[in-house]
């Protein structure tokens, strides 16, 4: 069975040494509109409590949470982090994507994808 979201040891790694400087509860994982593409991710460390509109997900040292909204956009994703030279980035590598910018910042996705996704209906939200 697949997961909502797959994280990488890499970005496993990444985040706890994040969290551990930072000292915070939760990543905020979703999508927002905007940007010339349409959409982009939000990817922030959190310490706001969720709410009823959210999903959590234990990844045991930390939690992730993401909005019901944005789930379906999000499922089956993989979160990596990357050292691209001297660039070290957190990578979303989505199958439901179907374009990106020329900055990298902003999304497309195959919104017929999306809302045929059947795979959520599992999930307790």
């Amino acid at each position: 069975m697949e997961s909502v979201l797959e994280i990488t040891d890499a970005a496993i790694q990444k985040i706890l040494q994040k969290q551990k400087e930072e000292r915070f509860d939760y990543i905020r994982l979703g999508i927002t509109g905007g940007g010339c593409a349409g959409f982009s991710y939000v990817f922030n460390a959190s310490s706001d409590k969720p709410t009823n509109e959210d999903v959590v997900i234990d990844y045991g040292k930390f939690l992730v949470v993401i909005d019901k909204l944005s789930l379906p956009y999000i499922f089956g994703m993989t979160l990596d982090f990357v050292k691209e030279g001297l660039n070290e980035i957190f990578k979303f590598n989505n199958p439901k994507e179907k374009a990106s910018c020329g900055c990298g910042v902003s999304i497309d996705f195959d919104l017929e994808e999306v809302q045929n996704d059947n795979r959520i209906t599992a999930i307790n939200i």
